[in-house]
């Protein structure tokens, strides 16, 4: 996978936070730490606008009852996210 730098400036006093955070939580370094914010935020976000379609299906009423195979897919995404998570721990 190709790589790409991007330099940031911290003040002082959060760049000893970070470091902190680092140290506690096990990043081996500051690039791994950074990395892990941006794939929170960017799943964050993600989610965000989910909730937000998912809303206005609601409000719009244009949406079908969920069938079992519905529920086997959400379950089966589900596992595969735990074991994703797990990979990356």
């Amino acid at each position: 996978m190709a790589t790409a730098t991007i330099n940031i400036s911290l003040p002082d006093t959060l760049k000893i936070e970070v470091e902190k955070a680092m140290e506690s939580d096990g990043y081996g370094n500051t690039s791994e730490f950074f990395r892990d914010l941006a794939r929170d935020y960017l799943k964050k976000r993600q989610e965000q606008k989910l909730e937000v379609l998912l809303l206005e299906a609601v409000e719009s009423n244009d949406f079908t009852p969920l069938t079992k195979a519905d529920f086997e897919a959400i379950k089966q995404r589900g596992l595969q996210r735990l074991k994703e998570k797990g990979a990356r721990s």
